[in-house]
């Protein structure tokens, strides 16, 4: 089905607000096996979004758009939406009594512009979102479709997991099946090269390779009349990649990687304390937007200076002295001393130079991690060969994920 996105929103022209909903929604698309064609962007005006919505519905069968669903006046989507169809806008029952719903359980008091979110186009299929006040909704006609989601992302990805992708799925007259791959610590040109005995052979399910801040995506995808069929023969190439590579795999079905340890931390009940100097906490910040992370989590530290490392973690002055804050025997200490401190079965570590310059004669870029898990004693040496000192940090952090699943694995070895 040839698709696009219209997003609406005089500050996403403005460069004031950086429009994720379109690339969440182009890459959800995608894996439902939708082609996206086009992106538009149009400011709060109704003259040109009409025009550019007739446009849109002359190319593509199936037309996204993304705010202006809102209370206020400059809000039009919804009514030119409605103009463009033909159709009358009726006051919803349900979304007007939801609406209520969400005022009185935060002790607000509804305006008369609120009201205006209940109305919808007269034919038009309401979708729920549980996650804010305007309701989405999805417009059909001669065989054309229009979805118009609400603005704000976390609204977008609620309303598209709970109602729209179900919406457009009861559509197709094949089942799509797809498994999203994660892996870490090898190279797209790599990941291609050693996938290419089964790359070259895909008919369905094909396969797909995406480069993602220094990690590595597979989408492996099935569009068949029998979801069975499908699903197990997407099984069955995910079980053929994880032979060759799966070594790097941490997910099979699109999790991030701190979901994946976190959850894994979790199950086997594996107490874990962090204390991070050049990650300045990215490490801690990632592991506890993992639910339940603290069952297991006990504190993470940023212990940045080197007085920080001697006196939270008790790191010898002496090996500070030698070898410098920024080397793999502090990297080492810091994690020993955090158990020390702690008593977290499992201990990380990060230290070394983020960037954008090179300091006491490391490139930027070159950082160690320190781990500790029962007799597992290890430090990694990261060299990304970066100044961004953002990236460099970010990268680290994923880093010390992967580092902890090695111990995990190598613990479960022995």
């Amino acid at each position: 089905m040839r698709s696009c996105i219209l997003s609406v929103g005089t500050e996403l022209l403005f460069g004031h607000t950086i429009n994720t909903n379109a690339a969440y929604l182009s890459k959800e698309l995608n894996l439902l096996g939708f082609d996206v064609l086009y992106h538009f962007v149009v400011g709060d005006n109704d003259g040109r979004l009409g025009e550019t919505l007739k446009y849109a519905l002359e190319k593509c069968d199936l037309v996204i758009t993304t705010g202006g669903l809102g209370p206020t006046e400059d809000d039009i989507t919804k009514e030119t939406i409605a103009d463009v169809f033909g159709e009358e806008l009726v006051m919803h029952a349900e979304s007007f009594a939801a609406l209520e719903k969400y005022a009185k359980k935060r002790n607000r008091k509804l305006t008369e512009n609120n009201y205006k979110q209940a109305m919808m186009p007269q034919h038009a299929v309401v979708l729920d979102n549980e996650a804010g006040t305007a309701p989405a909704f999805a417009l059909e006609k001669d065989g054309k479709i229009v979805i118009s989601f609400p603005g704000p992302p976390r609204e977008v990805h609620y309303v598209w997991k709970h109602e729209a992708m179900p919406f457009l799925l009861s559509k197709q007259e094949e089942s799509i099946v797809y498994r999203m791959i994660r892996t870490f610590g090898i190279g797209e040109s790599l990941l291609e090269t050693e996938l290419l005995p089964l790359i070259d052979v895909q008919t369905d399910p094909t396969i797909a390779t995406y480069a993602k801040e220094g990690e590595c995506m597979i989408r492996v995808a099935s569009k068949r009349k029998d979801y069975d069929e499908a699903k197990n023969a997407v099984d069955k190439v995910c079980k053929d990649i994880e032979e060759i590579i799966g070594e790097y795999i941490y997910s099979f079905d699109g999790e991030e990687f701190c979901d994946a340890i976190g959850k894994a931390l979790i199950d086997r009940n594996i107490s874990i304390s962090a204390c991070e100097s050049c990650t300045g906490g990215d490490f801690a910040q990632m592991l506890v937007s993992v639910s339940g992370i603290s069952k297991v989590f006990d504190r993470g530290l940023v212990t940045y200076s080197e007085r920080a490392k001697r006196e939270e973690l008790g790191v010898n002055k002496e090996t500070l002295e030698k070898y410098t804050a920024e080397s793999p025997e502090v990297a080492l200490e810091m994690a020993k001393g955090l158990r020390a401190k702690t008593g977290s079965e499992l201990c990380i570590s990060s230290t070394g130079v983020a960037g954008p310059d090179a300091y006491h004669g490391l490139d930027a870029g070159t950082m160690y991690i320190g781990i500790v898990f029962g007799e597992y004693e290890h430090v990694h040496e990261v060299k990304t060969h970066r100044s961004d000192r953002n990236w460099n940090r970010n990268f680290c952090s994923l880093e010390m994920f992967n580092q902890i699943k090695k111990a995990i694995a190598y613990k479960g070895k022995i």
